[in-house]
């Protein structure tokens, strides 16, 4: 704690013999090069994550999930030197597929952004400290974040329910199939209720209405792009996958749904995104800019009733890694 290494709860000793436990169960070299990591141009080898997850308590079965991560922020289109110094509140949150969510046992289910116990935070802790003490992202030294979100803390990392997903997996959708990681740039989590609806039309007007409030950053007429997550209950899924079995029928009306009159932003907006060839010829702006930005996947309690909105800080780009497990 005194060299500055940690987030401010406890850390375990990254003790040799715990750190080449975690090494033995990445599949390869310690010193191998993964990513070089901004906003400090760090070189961030396989040694360097076994330090960090073991100081985190994150397993060491979860290397090569920890290592396809890291791969994942360190493309060039996430923007990490961005999101690391934004006076935004993004954080990577990590969405994870195949059947590593078995094996590390990721919530996907109940309570799956936060409350489950196992795994998963202390991965996404690992992760945290990564950003911290390899890519250099320290309050108000290299982060101007007005806020921060408690996901800086914890991370954000939870898995798809495939199994009720009336759609192919996120990751296999967008690239990868089998185990794997998305780094989404997320402005933390957000819920959407509806206890009255339940045609698939109606809760796709929720979700889309929802997403479009005026202070989103996909509103901004300097968004380069405006990606947004949506983790749909496995209730709401079904009934929505029956009406409409293609997601790119499911992301297009959440598309034509989330957009609001011009009128309802300031009037200093309006020339900006007219300049920017955003506004409509009904007088509208979309929250996103392409339909297939719109990322849906399947997750959540079986109680139904509620949908998770994850916004996009709009300038970093989903990416996806396949997860390598050792052989």
């Amino acid at each position: 704690m005194t060299e500055g290494w940690g987030d401010g709860l406890p850390l375990i000793p990254p003790t040799e013999g715990r750190v080449r436990m975690h090494l033995s169960k990445s599949g390869r070299f310690p010193d191998e090069v993964i990513a070089v990591l901004l906003p400090l141009r760090t070189e961030c080898t396989v040694e360097k994550i076994a330090i960090n997850a073991v100081m985190a308590g994150a397993p060491a079965e979860s290397m090569p999930l920890l290592i396809a991560a890291v791969e994942a922020m360190a493309e060039s289109k996430f923007e990490l030197q961005s999101l690391n110094a934004t006076t935004g509140s993004v954080v990577p949150a990590i969405i994870v597929n195949g059947p590593i969510r078995h094996t590390l046992k990721i919530p996907f289910a109940t309570g799956c952004l936060g409350g489950v116990a196992g795994p998963a935070p202390a991965i996404g802790r690992a992760l945290r400290l990564l950003i911290r003490n390899v890519a250099g992202q320290v309050i108000d030294i290299t982060s101007q974040s007005t806020y921060g979100t408690p996901g800086r803390v914890a991370g954000i990392v939870f898995g798809e329910w495939e199994e009720k997903s009336p759609w192919a997996p996120l990751g296999e959708r967008l690239g990868v199939k089998g185990d794997a990681v998305t780094a989404y740039g997320a402005m933390g989590t957000a819920n959407i209720c509806d206890m009255i609806g339940n045609t698939a039309d109606h809760f796709l007007q929720m979700i889309g209405k929802s997403l479009a409030y005026p202070g989103a950053n996909g509103f901004l007429p300097s968004s380069q792009w405006s990606e947004t997550l949506v983790a749909i209950n496995p209730v709401w899924a079904e009934v929505i996958g029956k009406a409409y079995p293609n997601i790119e029928d499911v992301q297009q009306k959440i598309f034509d749904y989330a957009a609001i009159p011009i009128d309802f932003l300031d009037p200093a907006y309006r020339e900006p995104i007219d300049r920017c060839g955003r506004l409509q010829a009904d007088g509208r702006v979309h929250l996103i800019q392409k339909p297939e930005e719109v990322f849906v996947m399947v997750a959540g309690g079986m109680g139904g009733l509620h949908c998770a909105m994850l916004h996009s800080w709009g300038t970093c780009l989903t990416t996806t890694k396949p997860v390598r497990m050792p052989a």
